[in-house]
């Protein structure tokens, strides 16, 4: 799980890697996820944030992490007309 949570961050804070407060991206993701406007959310009040939700987080995470290995990994299409007897 610490790898996806590291591969989404890298992703989604490029060019805000060491302040992701600061990430445009990240706030639209952090407005729509919990519902805040974080046109000005400051540094203490994101860490908070993530901290106080963390387990919603941990959710979105494993989410990620799926549809990242169906991605890498798609399943053949279903055929009904090959089930086992």
């Amino acid at each position: 799980m610490v790898v996806f949570a590291l591969r989404y961050y890298w992703r989604a804070a490029k060019g805000h890697r060491l302040r992701p407060w600061r990430s445009p991206y990240l706030r639209w993701r952090m407005e729509t996820f919990f519902g805040i406007h974080a046109a000005q959310l400051t540094r203490k009040e994101f860490f908070r944030l993530l901290w106080q939700n963390r387990h919603r987080l941990t959710g979105f995470l494993r989410w990620t992490a799926e549809m990242e290995e169906r991605q890498r990994n798609p399943r053949p299409p279903f055929d009904p007309g090959q089930q086992a007897a």
